[in-house]
């Protein structure tokens, strides 16, 4: 049986830093940068990205929609 992978991607622009994907994501794959956008805020970012499945979790609760979550099947080893 193959194994779901995915990632994320961030409008990091748009996002306001509200912080409720990282409660959304039951991988704790997502954190806040360091750095700010330019209208000041820390944005969302993966920090542990080898444990995202593409569950959609944190783009679904995101209030701006400005999350992309992309799926690929990984291989499986025979």
């Amino acid at each position: 049986m193959s194994k779901a992978k995915g990632a994320i991607v961030v409008d990091k622009e748009k996002c306001k830093g509200c912080e409720v994907c990282i409660t959304a994501c039951p991988h704790q794959v997502i954190g806040m940068t360091s750095t700010v956008n330019a209208k000041g805020y820390r944005v969302a970012s993966m920090v542990l990205p080898e444990a995202c499945t593409g569950c959609t979790n944190c783009a679904l609760v995101c209030p701006d929609g400005v999350i992309s979550v992309y799926r690929l099947k990984a291989a499986s080893v025979a």
